[in-house]
């Protein structure tokens, strides 16, 4: 633990979500990092069950932000999850547009507490809220079992579940988000999933858990967790401030 203070700022309720990036592609023309081509590839890393075993990572030609689950994929449906597979350079374009900012880790834990101080939970100091647990994670034996179901999408509608104390949504579980902070001086932990692009060596700190998260497995579904990332993925989107 580490004190940490933060001046007045504005956060957004929700997560950015699939539709509210389709409008600044459409007016931009912004192009992600996953659509781009890497060493002769263009896609991004999906986290998803498959015939031959439990849930894990792999690269996915073709997956972006457009098709999420799959080169085949769309939208459908979609329209109000959080916006997935984008790089933290598309959610520094997003909020550029948007005359906003990414929230630094401070800023971000500040909001994600709403209004708690120390609590290890954002509802306090247990995960459970009236017996229900406020947030889209992994209920069940990760990466083996899933108690909602084997089939994508992981993710929920940004506002699924009640807001926090300041009216915040998704603040925990779901996706994970972008911050503007490096991870230097983060130490030697493992970033979240995968290696790194060529064209993006820095990693940042995502912070928030998400939909890949689970009792049995890494618990970051808590407002002080942090991680480092890399690439885009399929379980790290982003908010802004202002």
């Amino acid at each position: 633990m580490r004190p940490a203070a933060v001046t007045s700022f504005r956060i957004d309720a929700t997560p950015v979500t699939n539709d509210m990036f389709a409008r600044f592609v459409a007016i931009t023309g912004h192009v992600t990092d996953a659509e781009r081509e890497t060493d002769g590839r263009a896609g991004s890393l999906l986290f998803a069950f498959h015939d031959d075993g439990p849930a894990d990572w792999r690269f996915v030609d073709g997956v972006s932000w457009r098709r999420p689950h799959g080169p085949t994929s769309s939208l459908d449906s979609l329209e109000l999850h959080p916006v997935v597979h984008v790089s933290h350079r598309d959610a520094e374009a997003y909020a550029d547009w948007a005359g906003k900012r990414l929230p630094n880790e401070a800023e971000w834990e500040a909001a994600a507490r709403g209004g708690l101080q120390s609590c290890a939970y954002a509802g306090g100091e247990t995960l459970l809220l009236d017996e229900a647990v406020p947030a889209r994670i992994w209920e069940g034996d990760f990466p083996v079992s899933r108690s909602q179901g084997r089939k994508l999408p992981f993710t929920a509608e940004a506002a699924g579940h009640d807001p926090n104390g300041f009216g915040l949504f998704d603040m925990i579980g779901n996706v994970w988000e972008w911050t503007a902070d490096e991870a230097s001086g983060f130490g030697a932990v493992r970033a979240c999933c995968g290696g790194n692009r060529k064209d993006d060596p820095v990693g940042r700190i995502i912070k928030g858990g998400s939909h890949l998260c689970a009792p049995n497995w890494c618990q970051r579904y808590r407002p002080a967790a942090r991680q480092v990332a890399l690439p885009p993925t399929s379980h790290i989107g982003f908010r802004c401030v202002d």
